[in-house]
This record gives structure tokens, sequence and C-alpha cells, in this order.
């Protein structure tokens, strides 16, 4: 069995490291499987095989162990397979910041938001770009921070305005925190409490509440907050984290549903709209976001200005 001292950067290079090597761990990662791997990085099998063999050699440890549904990588495989990711997207974002050089300032930005802060953050910048960048495209993925933490590591988006889940994996983000999310209570307009100068407790909990599943970073906070105010859980027939349900709910029923407070003044503003936001505060407020990249990683030109400005707009907040 290969069990040799892990060799240095020029020791691998040295040895014949060839960025085929890297793509296959790459896919290896993905998919536990030779075949699929093969396939994706468009090689047969048998080649794909005999560079497996040389990474091992190349390395001087086993990267790789068979099993029954196919094959997993050791955990020095694992090391070299996110590096070997990382390098990966890496040069994909030096062949973007080469084609935005070469063609004088386009450029696509693909950005991750949580929604709150992409109504009142990333919004207010992209509608800005529109007049002063119309040659950049844009594209947006409004998700759950995991979600869109994964989208980071696997290439999918740029930057992301949200949280790093807590784990190991944290260490393979940066993060400049931006601000706290505030959260609002919103109902229907013709709601019994929407006129209402102050609500009471016991009228907030005499309704049907809408919130995210039980796991869910704003009903954890939601429910820490009402029991810091000697509040009871409040009654929740639906649990869900679609806020094109919530809303429907809300135009139906009495129910009151806790959101981010830029989602909720975007759709309570308009006098004739079929929202209200509650007049009451109790002091909800969802942990830090900010902006989310992978750690080391520069940002393409495009969505390096863009981000830029994401952190200008936090600092006219601030002012």
């Amino acid at each position: 069995m290969i069990m040799n001292a892990p060799p240095n950067t020029a020791a691998l290079i040295q040895r014949g490291l060839k960025l085929v090597h890297l793509r296959l761990l790459s896919a290896l990662a993905e998919t536990e499987h030779i075949s699929m791997a093969a396939a994706q990085i468009g090689i047969a099998q048998p080649a794909a095989s005999r560079l497996l063999a040389e990474i091992e050699r190349i390395v001087g440890q086993p990267v790789h162990l068979r099993t029954g549904r196919g094959m997993v990588l050791t955990p020095v495989g694992h090391a070299f397979a996110r590096r070997a990711q990382r390098i990966q997207l890496e040069l994909q974002d030096a062949a973007r910041d080469m084609a935005e050089a070469a063609s004088g300032g386009t450029g696509n930005v693909r950005i991750g938001s949580v929604t709150g802060p992409a109504m009142d953050r990333v919004l207010p910048v992209l509608r800005n770009a529109r007049l002063t960048a119309p040659q950049i495209t844009f594209e947006v993925i409004v998700a759950p921070s995991d979600i869109l933490c994964d989208h980071l590591l696997s290439g999918r988006i740029d930057f992301a305005i949200g949280r790093v889940p807590a784990g190991p994996e944290a260490q393979l983000f940066a993060v400049s925190e931006i601000a706290t999310e505030p959260v609002a209570l919103v109902v229907r307009r013709g709601h019994p409490l929407a006129n209402h100068p102050a609500p009471s407790a016991a009228d907030l909990l005499r309704y049907d509440w809408v919130m995210p599943p039980a796991d869910s970073l704003l009903t954890r906070t939601v429910l820490d907050r009402l029991h810091a105010h000697g509040l009871q859980t409040p009654p929740q027939r639906l649990s869900t984290a679609s806020f094109l349900l919530t809303f429907a709910l809300l135009l139906q029923s009495n129910a009151i549903a806790p959101l981010a407070q830029a989602v909720a003044r975007s759709f309570s503003r308009l006098p004739d709209g079929p929202y209200a936001i509650l007049a009451v505060d109790l002091g909800i407020e969802v942990e830090p976001f900010g902006l989310v990249t992978r750690a080391g990683a520069v940002l393409p030109p495009a969505a390096a200005a863009i981000a830029r400005e994401i952190r200008l707009l936090t600092q006219n907040y601030s002012d």
C-alpha cells in the first residue's frame, strides 16, 4: 500500500500532476463513481482508472477506497479533491477576468442572497447598475444561507449575501459582516389588528401564525424573542418556507406572518396594497448577515464592482 509522506507543491508538479488529474478528483468527489466521473470529464473509464493510479503514485497516498456501490475518497483524497475543485474555480474566474477585460467591461455577475437583503441591498444596487453599467448582466438566486454556501463552493455564484452555517466548513468562507435583519409582523390589510395602534400580546396570540420549519433561523429567532417577552408559542397550523404560499395564506385568512422587515415594507408600502405591518415592535432581529465569498477567492472585476456597491450602500445605511 502507498504510504509515503505527502509531497510539496513542487514535487507534485515534478511527479507529473496535470489539470486532468485535478478534474478527475473533482468529479470523483461529486459522483463517488469512477464511470460517472469519467463521463463527466469526457474520458473512458479505463483512462480514468489509469489517471487515478497516477494520482496515487504522485501523491504517495491512497486517495480512494472501492465499495460495493462504487467508491469513496479517503481523507487524503477528500483534502486533495477540495483543493482541486478550488483550483478549477479559480481558473474559471481567470477566464472570466480575461473575457471581461477583452470585451471592455462586459460581464455576468451571479449573486446569491437571503430574502431580506435581496430586497433592500441587492435590488437597489442592481437597479442603479442597469443605468451605470448596462453592458453587465446579472443572475440572482434567493435561497437560505446553507444552499447559498453550497452554490459558492460549487462556483454557481460569485458571492452571497447571507450567513455561514456553523460547522467545519465555515473555514472555507470569508465573511464581511453587514447588519442584523429586523423582523416585522405582516397581516392582510383587512385584518382585525391591521389598524390597531398597539396590539397586545393577547391580541397577537389569538391568531394563527405562519412561519418556516421549526429548525429555520427565522423561526428559532422569533420563538426565542417571544419567550424572552414571556409570551407563549403562537398557534401555527401551517409551516412553510414559501413566500408565495405565505402571502397567499395571509390574503385568505387572519394569519400573522413574521417576515424580514425589508420584505414586509416592500409589500405593504402602497396605501391600497393588500398587506399591512402590525404596529408592534417585539425587537425581533435575526443574527447578522454579511457578504460571503470563498476564502481566498478573487472576484472577477464586474462581480467585485457590484460587491463594492453593496458595501457602500451598507455604509450609507449606517451613516
